[in-house]
């Protein structure tokens, strides 16, 4: 039994290839990289990537600079 599969031929820049290979993990070939890209993220899966203190200071930064624009528009 044989499988056929499919393949298309595409044209990309030598930077752009370059940083596609980059990219491209231990036995994984360029389709699967794409698919993996291309994929849409979910929140869930940036879960644990910062410490509950480091987002607390982020939320009180972006909190600060909320109010300062705030104030700033108020004067305009």
């Amino acid at each position: 039994m044989y499988a056929y599969i499919m393949a298309r031929v595409i044209s990309i820049s030598d930077d752009a290839y370059e940083l596609l290979r980059s990219l491209k993990r231990e036995g994984e070939s360029f389709s699967e990289v794409i698919r993996r890209l291309a994929k849409k993220t979910s929140i869930s899966n940036f879960s644990g990537v910062l410490s509950r203190e480091a987002a607390e200071e982020i939320e009180k930064a972006i909190a600060s600079l909320n109010e300062k624009m705030k104030s700033e528009m108020e004067e305009f």
